[in-house]
């Protein structure tokens, strides 16, 4: 009788347990999301349908493990004058409390409110994911809090025209206070109004990796504000200020002060920075920096306040490409923000291959940022090429390379063998499709078996080139 009690038992919490998915727009019971937002518990999912949802109360979502999703396209949550004057509550359009929650292909617009903080999501929960979302005109796109052991994770989201005109200089695109890891990655962040950052980050530890992150027109501040150091990767990225910003610095770190836990250091490869104002400066770092790691960089533009400010203990500036003329780079189209490289340009074949690995984090790229907020795999022919952009042959010539290089079985089980030609095996690597080293091996055949099925990169170092190529576990 004891035995049947438990079990019955465990089966009520098992029914009990089972998750509710709740459906949002015009055609169905609840048409906005605040109506939904108190009914959920813990690890329900939110279907909103695409639709443009105006002037919806503040919603909270206060339960963990919910998943937040827009479906058949993605809908669009626009401020109104309930939030813009509500003086109880004045955070945004959602403000987000749960743990583990993600938010997935909704675009959040016009946040404003009485502070003028007004974002499109206040987090103020740990481990937030945001993807495939898009922030348009907020005071603030993200603005997240001061929160312990937590990791924040953007990716495939586009953030414009973030800031406000009523308080110049304190609102953003994006804005992350204290944390333990923020990652932003395939993002598309741009034209922050009113002297705001593109991206400002007081996390201990940041990964800004494969995004466009530019000024064309409008008046913002810094590419990318990290005012408290820590460790930062920032690999494969376009930086762009444009030639009305009123900061003449694309990149500012441990400027306020240096208190978040040491090492401070900053890691910089393969991006291209671009500065289409007559004066400026690039890289200006806190007195007390430990590292000022800078290779494989394209700079390109005035550098009236210097190259590098600050003077970090050690510094590795090698391998870059620098000139005070965005033209005389080779890009294919610098006036239309196309910094492709062409046949002439003097970054081809002039980078050094990075074998660091930072937190997990290569510092060799690997990928390439596609508008719009996309990502592609970038294979290296002949040397590494400098900047976010590998120059690469004609497409016969490219298939031709790639050859030299072979994984089979390709998809795999769990052995993989790898054929390198006349070429001399010298590492392969394996990396998640985020960037995460996942497996390092010196041998032509090795097992995967601690992986999960999926898709992976392959980063296969010979002793004439570097070859990356996906391939899948099953």
């Amino acid at each position: 009788m004891m035995r049947l009690t438990i079990t019955f038992i465990l089966f009520c919490l098992v029914l009990n347990a089972h998750a509710t998915t709740w459906r949002v727009g015009p055609s169905r019971p609840y048409l906005f999301c605040s109506q939904v937002a108190p009914l959920v518990q813990n690890g329900d999912t939110i279907l909103i349908d695409a639709f443009t949802y105006v002037n919806d109360p503040q919603v909270k979502w206060s339960k963990n493990n919910l998943l937040i999703k827009g479906v058949g396209g993605r809908p669009v949550l626009q401020a109104g004058s309930i939030i813009a004057s509500d003086a109880v509550n004045g955070k945004g359009i959602f403000v987000i409390s749960g743990a583990n929650v993600t938010v997935e292909n909704i675009e959040f617009a016009n946040a404003v409110v009485i502070d003028h903080n007004g974002a499109g999501i206040r987090q103020e929960g740990p481990n937030l994911l945001v993807r495939y979302c898009k922030f348009s005109g907020n005071e603030m796109g993200i603005l997240c809090g001061n929160i312990p052991n937590c990791k924040t994770v953007v990716e495939f989201t586009e953030f414009v025209n973030g800031g406000s005109a009523l308080n110049p200089g304190y609102q953003h695109n994006i804005y992350i206070n204290h944390i333990d890891t923020f990652i932003f990655r395939y993002n598309y962040s741009h034209d922050a109004i009113a002297e705001g950052h593109e991206l400002k980050s007081r996390a201990n530890n940041n990964f800004i990796l494969y995004n466009r992150i530019a000024n064309e027109q409008s008046v913002d501040s810094r590419s990318i504000d990290l005012p408290n150091g820590g460790t930062t990767v920032i690999v494969g990225n376009i930086i762009e200020q444009g030639p009305n910003s009123a900061n003449s610095n694309l990149l500012g770190y441990g400027l306020e002060g240096l208190s978040n836990p040491a090492p401070h250091n900053l890691w910089i490869c393969n991006n291209t920075f671009v500065n289409k104002k007559t004066t400026g400066s690039f890289i200006q770092v806190a007195s007390g920096t430990d590292t000022l790691f800078v290779k494989n960089n394209i700079l390109a533009g005035a550098k009236t306040g210097g190259l590098i400010i600050g003077a970090p203990a050690v510094l590795d500036s090698s391998n870059n490409v620098i000139h005070n003329q965005v033209n005389a780079i080779g890009f294919v189209d610098a006036a239309q923000y196309n910094y492709h490289l062409t046949a002439g340009s003097a970054a081809i074949d002039a980078g050094v291959f990075v074998n660091a690995v930072i937190r997990g984090y290569a510092l060799q790229a690997h990928q390439t940022y596609l508008d719009t907020c996309q990502v592609e795999t970038r294979n290296t022919y002949n040397q590494v090429d400098i900047g976010a952009f590998e120059f690469g042959p004609a497409l016969a010539q490219e298939e031709v390379e790639t050859m030299q290089v072979r994984i089979f079985p390709n998809p795999t089980s769990g052995r993989v063998y790898i054929s390198t030609g006349e070429e001399r095996l010298e590492r392969v690597r394996i990396f998640g499709m985020t960037g995460v080293l996942l497996g390092e091996f010196f041998t032509n055949d090795f097992n995967i078996d601690h992986l999960l099925g999926g898709t992976y990169l392959m980063n296969v170092q010979t002793d004439k080139r570097t070859y990356v190529l996906k391939f899948i576990k099953y």
